[in-house]
């Protein structure tokens, strides 16, 4: 599937911050609302910023008017979601595909906003995965300029060792993906993504080891291993383990799944639920380069 290249906002453009899941304030935004503006982009805030319903940051209804408005908005360059928890996915369905695909907004964020990239995806659309406005205090420089570099479009290189000594290839295909609960909580649904013939990210947080292994059951009895070019695998944070254990850690789980698979399996990326959340493309083709040593990632 092709992508539409997404827009890339610029010193001047307009980006708007809300809350499509929990809730947050003004004062927890407040240092990359200032970051933004001191880097050149004008700001605005949704509705849902500052509104708390239990958990959330609005009622469903209200989460989703916000996010329509943003869409429906010309001057709106960019959405990013002001922090994940649970909750996107329960106003994605009333989400128009059409009006994504025609207002062409930007769409940043990861963790729950995973079901929304889904969406984008679908309807063709190039989506950034990156971190979330409210974890602004937790990134060092380096990620504050992996996020400015990749919303302007400019190329960005990573480096990994060949630890899993992997045979000589490269290989370039678009990445899709993201957190590894909220895929298997589309699959059977219209927006899991299709990605056969793509680079499949995934990564999760705070999850049981056998919650980790049930997914990855999920992902295999549903087919969805089969027909990838890569399986890219970033954070796996704060995994927990039941008193009896497990037996295997995250990592181990991943690999006993994939076993005998014919496409590479690569650990390690710096995305996902870790400090150095780099930022990328989703649906913009990637260039994965596996050396002796070392495997190049360039997108």
């Amino acid at each position: 599937m092709n992508y539409l290249p997404h827009k890339s906002p610029q010193p001047g453009s307009h980006i708007r911050i809300l809350c499509t899941a929990r809730g947050t304030s003004i004062e927890k935004l407040a240092p990359a609302i200032q970051w933004l503006e001191e880097s050149g982009y004008r700001v605005s805030l949704g509705e849902t910023v500052g509104k708390k319903h239990h958990q959330f940051g609005g009622t469903r209804q209200e989460r989703l008017d916000d996010m329509n408005n943003a869409l429906k908005d010309p001057d709106v360059d960019a959405i990013w979601v002001a922090r994940g928890g649970y909750g996107s996915i329960q106003i994605v369905d009333d989400l128009n595909p059409e009006l994504v695909k025609t207002s062409n907004t930007l769409l940043l964020g990861y963790s729950d906003v995973t079901v929304l990239h889904a969406l984008w995806q679908q309807a063709g659309l190039q989506s950034i995965h990156t971190f979330m406005p409210q974890e602004w205090n937790e990134k060092p420089p380096q990620v504050l300029n992996s996020f400015l570099n990749t919303i302007k479009g400019k190329e960005q290189t990573y480096k990994l060792p060949n630890a899993d000594q992997h045979a000589p290839a490269i290989i370039k295909a678009p990445v899709i993906g993201g957190n590894l609960s909220v895929l298997c909580s589309m699959i059977g649904s219209s927006t899991y993504p299709s990605h056969e013939d793509h680079i499949l990210f995934m990564e999760d947080l705070d999850e049981l080891l056998y919650h980790i292994d049930r997914l990855m059951t999920m992902l295999e009895r549903a087919g969805k291993l089969k027909n990838l070019k890569v399986l890219l695998v970033g954070g796996m944070t704060d995994m927990r383990d039941h008193e009896i254990p497990f037996g295997k850690n995250a990592r181990q789980i991943i690999e006993e799944h994939t076993a005998g698979v014919d496409f590479p399996v690569i650990f390690d990326f710096p995305a996902g639920h870790i400090v150095d959340n780099y930022s990328f493309t989703l649906g913009k083709m990637m260039q994965i380069e596996i050396g002796t040593d070392l495997i190049t990632i360039t997108q």
